[in-house]
């Protein structure tokens, strides 16, 4: 597959134009939580090279874009916050979307170390720097800055918060669990991947919609498209690890073959192959030989099936969203669907 001459990231910066400003806020949250207090010198020293608003913010910007597409009002349309309350809406919106970056990152340091990553977008990992204690201690810092900002939020907000955190380590666990088991079949690998991955993507639009009063239909059309796009990105990711350049992605790659871990397209080449060539694919998946098993992945198709169901994964996504009323934050949603579709069909 040929990479198209335009990159990636420049569709998902126009999807997320509409809430640059507020992206901005959250990454100055983020920031902020990112200090203690002062006598802490060698602490703020190690926070220092924690990266964490280097990425495309994907999640927070489906917490914002998920608000908006309730609202139904674009960032320039959008009513002036309420300057006589202690904490404004918009003031737990934008801590809330910093809230689902900080998860997020606390679990890729966490990742980092089981996966024995060295890099991540274009640089060293926490763990390749200073060892794995650091990374552990640091994701729990993270997680620790997180309670903090959940003390005062409204009950259904830290529910949901709280409900994706659990989904997404039960999710890593049944994932570690299932290492090395050439039986796993395709619908239980898309269980594991909704709760490693998927949980989150609903609960940012979810959370988004709870903070601008959504109905149940809402509620629901959105945690539907979140779920959808969050399956259809792990695909892609999973994808990637397969057979993406680390010079392109930023990061460690081929992890999940070192690991023994079955992702959709060595699931399909199981079930592709017959009797007589199934264990010659287990040996090359165990052994790693990463070449090979990429020219029998291609030769059983198995490369190009899980892209397409990344695109049924993303059309269910987008379907998901008929309900909502035209905006332009429900076209930012299906833009940021897109961006996902793309990442997957150039892997």
């Amino acid at each position: 597959m040929q990479t198209p001459t335009h990159t990636v990231p420049d569709k998902i910066e126009t999807a997320f134009k509409l809430i640059r400003n507020e992206l901005d806020q959250v990454k100055h949250v983020i920031s902020k939580q990112l200090t203690v207090c002062c006598g802490k010198i060698e602490v703020n020293r190690l926070l220092e090279h924690l990266d964490v608003c280097s990425g495309k913010m994907l999640r927070p910007g489906l917490v914002l874009l998920s608000y908006r597409a309730v609202k139904n009002a674009s960032y320039e349309k959008q009513p002036k916050p309420d300057t006589t309350a202690a904490v404004s809406d918009t003031d737990v919106l934008i801590r809330v979307a910093a809230i689902v970056e900080m998860i997020h990152n606390a679990a890729l340091l966490h990742d980092d170390v089981i996966d024995e990553g060295q890099k991540r977008r274009g640089a060293p990992t926490i763990n390749k720097l200073w060892g794995n204690e650091y990374s552990v201690l640091l994701g729990d810092f993270l997680l620790s800055r997180v309670f903090e900002m959940c003390v005062d939020l409204q009950p259904s907000v830290t529910a949901s918060i709280a409900a994706a955190v659990t989904r997404t380590c039960e999710g890593e666990l049944r994932q570690t669990i299932q290492r090395r088991n050439w039986q796993l079949s395709e619908s239980e690998y898309i269980d594991i991947i909704t709760e490693k991955s998927a949980a989150l993507f609903s609960s940012a639009c979810r959370l988004g919609a709870l903070l601008a009063d959504a109905d149940e239909d809402q509620l629901r059309s959105l945690g539907s498209f979140g779920v959808n796009l969050g399956i259809a990105f792990q695909i892609s990711d999973d994808l990637l690890d397969i057979i993406g350049d680390e010079a392109k992605t930023g990061k460690t790659l081929g992890r999940d073959i070192d690991k023994n871990e079955l992702t959709l397209a060595l699931i399909h080449l199981l079930k592709a192959s017959d009797d007589s060539h199934r264990m010659h694919c287990i040996s090359r998946i165990a052994g790693g030989d990463k070449k090979m098993l990429i020219e029998m992945l291609n030769r059983y198709g198995s490369l190009e099936y899980a892209v397409s169901r990344t695109q049924q994964f993303i059309a269910r996504a987008i379907q998901s969203l008929t309900g909502l009323r035209a905006s332009d934050s429900k076209d930012a949603l299906i833009k940021t669907a897109e961006f996902v579709a793309q990442k997957a069909a150039i892997s």
